[in-house]
């Protein structure tokens, strides 16, 4: 079922169900009622990323407290996407638009990598999980991805799940058409790897390349920056062999 784009969304965490009355978070009352001006029987969209997208109409108890009645649902709640996009974090402004880039085009994990060139390794994950929040407000997205603790490259390797191909962009590629290595790949279960401003190290190139579940793949003759080659590598990855 298509989302409705013309109501406002907004995730709260609490259970949702028929019925349910819901209190807002104080900055969410403060929005629905002194910025959108809202009164009593406006209506919301609300979602939880676990019970699906619900109708709610709002009731102003105070000028700064609201509450939500959840009056039906407007859809159910889809299965997480099943891809694990995996990045060296950079630094703040293009950190955000890259999380909300991943998550709009179908992420299902956010796994930070700390690589030997990453200049961002001290991360708090709030941050990460307030922009995926905010960007399936926006895009009408219910089932948003998991946002998991920073891990180093070397223990993200030795833990992957070797039935999971795992895609990474190689600069040093010898080619810059993604699309041969890219229609060799057969698995359903997929991961991909975005390296840091400054590339893999020869080392992890060398450790990337020996593993039989990694395939990597060249992004084009042109250098990119490490945000734009995200967006790039994940249109790449859904439109050959995701869920586009």
């Amino acid at each position: 079922m298509r989302a409705n784009y013309r109501m406002q969304r907004l995730f709260v965490p609490q259970d949702l169900g028929p019925d349910a009355s819901i209190e807002p978070s104080p900055q969410q009352s403060h929005y629905l009622l002194n910025v959108l001006r809202m009164t009593d029987g406006a209506e919301v969209l609300i979602f939880n990323g676990r019970d699906g997208e619900w109708r709610a109409a709002v009731e102003a108890k105070s000028k700064k407290s609201a509450r939500l009645r959840l009056v039906e649902q407007t859809r159910p709640q889809p299965p997480r996407p099943d891809l694990i996009y995996c990045f060296a974090p950079l630094k703040q402004g293009r950190l955000d638009y890259l999380v909300q880039k991943a998550v709009e085009m179908g992420a299902g994990i956010l796994q930070p990598v700390i690589t030997q060139h990453t200049q961002v390794t001290k991360l708090g994950t709030d941050r990460l999980k307030a922009n995926a929040i905010e960007a399936a407000e926006q895009c009408g997205i219910l089932a948003f991805p998991e946002v998991t603790e920073p891990l180093k490259l070397d223990r993200l390797l030795a833990g992957w799940e070797k039935d999971r191909r795992l895609i990474y962009c190689d600069e040093d590629a010898a080619t810059n058409n993604p699309l041969p290595a890219l229609q060799q790949v057969t698995e359903k279960k997929l991961g991909l790897l975005i390296g840091p401003e400054g590339g893999f190290s020869e080392e992890e190139r060398r450790k990337l390349r020996a593993l039989p579940f990694v395939t990597a793949i060249p992004l084009g003759p042109r250098i990119l920056r490490a945000d734009t080659a995200a967006v790039a590598a994940l249109a790449l990855v859904q439109a050959t062999v995701g869920d586009w």
